[in-house]
């Protein structure tokens, strides 16, 4: 057994499962794996103080942009003005209550949700272990999930489309809205997953002395995808934060390709099938993805244009792409490089949620642009469709282990893990 402070020096890295042993990391700075370069730690300038102040401060904004108007539209005399709230109230009054609740979920509960979480742990708030433990360990899987600076980009782009029937006002509402999205991304980035877990329960002992340079499976060890601790191979239950898992995700390659091939089915009829209609002096106007890049195109947006194709045609398609791409090479029958590979995933992974813009863009223009006869915007079956692929090619790009791709890898001595300020 190695003593404690042996203990917090080691660390698998979450990528590519190499051993490393972290070095003492000066105040600002972040310890990153010399192998695939994701960060392992970061030692932040007062770790309580600097999340808990953006979270709070964050929650407030949240609060502030629900009060007030956010945006006003105004079209032949007549005006159309709407809150955030009112946004899933007109989805639901058009029976789209899948799409409100995709809005309430992703914009504002996940995000409010992981404010408050990380006041009440960084704090050491009084609470019951279970949930102590609950909490952190859904508090990082969340923020995947967390979407409000996307709905924020999709309700610049709506605005150009909105321009198109008339004038548009920035209510009171809407700068709380955008310091909480910049507020609620800093309070995220300012905690240490390592550190809190070692707030919350001290590191297990190790079951032997590690061997730095070399993979955690080649030493009969495994690192927990939760709380990082390093476990034997056999041991599937973390005795820290309670996680049940495998040395690499059980089944990975198959869940990874069913949700692949169930994306790409559904990928196809929410191109073909409309995701708006657009009523105007009574006439019903239908357009797919493609028809309303076309169309902005022909109106000159080219910028909003380019945006729109990249987010919900090209991302999503090269995405499944990717993810296909990765699979191929993890089962063993590629024989692109371990670095390339994983280069490819982290792109995969944080583009992901980007293609929700045009469903967010969508929830705008439907519940702002109510015109009487003269012209109302409405929501369509292919949104719905097309946001269900972006949810299922994110929940395939999680189910995927990167640790295959290094798994094939002839180790070699690894100098010391890289240090930069953060």
């Amino acid at each position: 057994m190695c003593s404690a402070a042996d203990n917090r020096a080691w660390m698998l890295c979450p990528q590519c499962d190499l051993m490393v042993k972290l070095p003492q990391v000066p105040q600002g700075s972040r310890a990153s794996c010399p192998r695939c370069h994701t960060v392992l730690t970061t030692n932040w300038h007062e770790p309580r103080r600097r999340p808990t102040g953006y979270a709070l401060v964050a929650l407030f904004m949240l609060l502030l942009a629900n009060l007030f108007p956010f945006i006003t539209m105004k079209v032949a005399g007549l005006s159309s003005q709407i809150s955030l709230l009112q946004i899933p109230k007109v989805m639901v009054s058009e029976d789209y209550s899948s799409l409100a609740t995709l809005f309430l979920v992703f914009v504002q509960a996940v995000p409010g949700l992981c404010m408050l979480t990380i006041i009440l742990l960084v704090n050491r708030v009084s609470m019951l272990v279970s949930l102590r433990l609950g909490l952190a360990r859904i508090l990082f899987q969340l923020r995947s999930w967390g979407m409000a600076e996307i709905f924020m980009a999709g309700v610049l782009v709506s605005f150009v489309k909105l321009m198109a029937y008339g004038d548009i006002g920035l209510e009171t509402s809407f700068w709380p809205w955008c310091l909480f999205c910049l507020l609620q991304v800093r309070a995220f980035q300012c905690v240490d997953r390592r550190w809190l877990w070692n707030q919350i329960a001290p590191m297990p002992p190790l079951p032997h002395a590690p061997e730095k340079g070399l993979s955690g499976l080649r030493q009969g060890l495994r690192s927990c995808p939760c709380c990082t601790a390093i476990l034997p191979v056999a041991q599937l239950d973390c005795p820290r934060c309670g996680v049940i898992a495998a040395p690499r995700r059980r089944h990975s390659l198959q869940w990874t390709l069913a949700l692949l091939f169930t994306s790409l089915m559904i990928y196809i009829p929410a191109n073909l099938l409309p995701i708006m209609v657009t009523e105007t002096l009574g006439t019903l106007y239908p357009s797919n993805i493609m028809a309303g890049v076309i169309l902005l195109w022909s109106d000159g947006s080219y910028p909003v244009a380019l945006v729109i194709f990249i987010a919900s045609i090209m991302v999503p398609s090269l995405k499944m792409l990717a993810i296909g791409w990765l699979c191929w090479n993890a089962s063993g029958r590629g024989h692109l490089g371990s670095e390339k590979m994983h280069l490819i995933y982290e792109i995969v992974e944080f583009v992901g949620r980007w293609s929700m813009i045009d469903v967010f863009v969508i929830a705008v223009l439907s519940a702002l642009v109510h015109m009487g006869q003269l012209v109302n915007v409405y929501p369509a079956p292919g949104a719905l469709l097309f946001a269900l692929v972006v949810i299922l090619t994110m929940i395939a790009a999680m189910a995927f282990d990167p640790r295959l791709t290094w798994d094939r890898l002839q180790e070699h001595t690894i100098k010391e893990p890289l240090l930069d300020g953060n």
